[in-house]
């Protein structure tokens, strides 16, 4: 791709991520889940923006996954099983500017398949 072309897609997912942000927000009952993934790993976390912290997070390269659809599906298992340990049964998506598909969707829903609701 152009340098162009790389710049427009990277500054309409960033303009799609203020549009997200805009309309959730994360609290200590009900936390916003952030995922990000790049070409090679996925990494997910949940915030509570109201005093900026990080409540749980995973990272698909400490545990030895890549960024396709089979590794997200084990990572969102993974941090299911985080977000009940910490207490957390109830959250806030935000797919941060990323279409809702493939690996991000593969995540969303190997969460709600592990009883976390939203």
């Amino acid at each position: 791709m152009t340098g162009k072309t790389l710049k427009n897609k990277s500054a309409k997912r960033l303009q799609r991520k203020r549009r997200i942000r805009s309309k959730i927000s994360g609290c200590a009952t009900l936390p916003r889940i952030s995922v990000f993934r790049s070409n090679r790993f996925i990494s997910a976390q949940a915030i509570n923006d109201e005093q900026g912290v990080t409540l749980a997070a995973v990272h698909s390269k400490t545990l030895g996954l890549k960024a396709n659809i089979e590794s997200a599906e084990k990572a969102g298992a993974v941090f299911a099983k985080t977000l009940k340990d910490a207490g957390i049964n109830e959250v806030t998506f935000d797919r941060n500017g990323f279409l809702y598909h493939g690996v991000v969707k593969a995540f969303a829903e190997a969460l709600r398949a592990n009883e976390i609701k939203f």
